[in-house]
């Protein structure tokens, strides 16, 4: 997918996900770019459809990722597109 399907807002990290970032060596501008365009990344049909239905009627969106050593995490764009942040799972 490619072009921006919504406006993401400022955009934040927590201190877990820059860490894990640094650790693996991926580039999280990679992933948020995926997340503005409409890939969703790890998540299945169902949140797929509410992801589309949230870009759609300003609801919360959360994607899910894999860096390339494994570890997982989120990306979550707040409903009113103030915010989005990037997040590993265990620190939500």
């Amino acid at each position: 997918m490619s072009g921006i399907k919504f406006e993401p807002g400022q955009i934040v990290a927590t201190p877990g996900a820059l860490e894990a970032f640094r650790a693996s060596g991926d580039d999280p501008l990679a992933y948020l770019t995926r997340h503005i365009a409409g890939d969703w990344g790890d998540v299945d049909a169902d949140d797929r459809k509410e992801n589309e239905l949230s870009r759609e009627h300003g609801w919360r969106i959360l994607s899910s990722y894999r860096m390339n050593n494994g570890t997982r995490f989120w990306i979550i764009t707040e409903a009113d597109r103030s915010s989005t942040c990037i997040l590993l799972p265990e620190e939500y």
